[in-house]
C-alpha cells in the first residue's frame, strides 16, 4: 500500500465514534452495510462503497470531510475520498 503526503489530512481531528454500533444512517433506516468507515473529521460512522448506500462516501462529499478510516477490527487504514489514495 503507497501512502501519499495530502493536504486534506490537516482536517484529522481526534474523534470518537458517534455510533460504534453501526452506520449511522443504515441504523436509522434498518439498512444492512458491509463494512464501516470513520469520518477523522467529526466521528461519523458510515458504510463502505460496497454497501448498497455509500453512506460513509455521501457524508465526505457533503459535509466537506473526505478522509476516514477503516472502522473494522484489526485495520489501520485511512483512505482520502477526494484523491482516491491511501494517505
Amino acid at each position: 500500500m503507497t501512502l501519499h503526503a495530502d493536504p486534506h489530512l490537516a482536517l484529522v481531528r481526534p474523534v470518537r465514534p458517534l455510533t460504534p454500533e453501526g452506520c449511522q444512517e443504515c441504523l436509522m433506516l434498518g439498512s444492512p452495510w458491509v463494512h464501516l468507515r470513520l469520518c477523522l473529521t467529526c466521528g461519523h460512522v458510515g458504510c463502505c462503497d460496497s454497501s448498497p448506500n455509500k453512506h460513509a462516501r455521501k457524508h465526505a462529499a457533503a459535509d466537506a470531510h473526505p478522509i476516514v478510516r477503516s472502522f473494522q477490527p484489526g485495520e489501520e487504514w485511512r483512505w482520502c475520498y477526494v484523491h482516491e489514495a491511501f494517505v
